[in-house]
């Protein structure tokens, strides 16, 4: 397995520029093969991003204590951040050199629930469609063990120019 490398401040993070020099795709092998860095978001809820090819996504999970809920489960944001981003990352795997997104609206069905412990949970984004705009995008989460769907969710980027 690749050792992950996670930005530790902004100044860690690629620029703009940097960013227009790549293609989305690249982009996304770039952290999932080591080279670039992942988002601080993805060590704080300990998830990674495990594969990418053009069109799809994958991130491994594991929630902890820190991201449950007062009732002793796992907060449905966590649930929500694992699917925006292999939803999202799916889209930008179809972006070419110089262009970015933003998630405009993303929905998430949670159907049942996370406890915190040790089981992995796989998040896959596919695109449905990548036009010159925007791009939509879906996603399951399913517990690795298990083969269980815990959650399923659908998103509508928007395609932005990265300078």
């Amino acid at each position: 397995m690749t050792e992950r490398l996670y930005a530790k401040s902004v100044e860690e993070l690629l620029s703009p520029a940097e960013l227009a020099t790549m293609s989305g795709l690249d982009f996304i092998r770039g952290i999932v093969e080591g080279r670039l860095p992942a988002p601080p978001i993805s060590k704080t809820l300990n998830f990674w991003l495990e594969s990418a090819r053009e069109g799809e996504a994958i991130f491994v999970g594991v929630p902890k204590f820190n991201a449950m809920n007062p009732i002793g489960s796992i907060h449905g944001g966590w649930f929500g951040t694992i699917l925006d981003s292999c939803m999202a990352c799916a889209f930008q795997t179809t972006l070419p050199k110089g262009k970015g997104y933003t998630t405009l609206e993303y929905k998430v069905n949670i159907i049942r629930p996370l406890l915190p412990g040790d089981a992995s949970y796989r998040a896959t984004g596919r695109v449905d469609h990548a036009g010159r705009r925007t791009g939509v995008a879906s996603g399951t989460l399913v517990g690795v063990e298990d083969g269980k769907t815990y959650a399923t969710g659908s998103t509508t980027c928007i395609t932005l120019d990265v300078v």
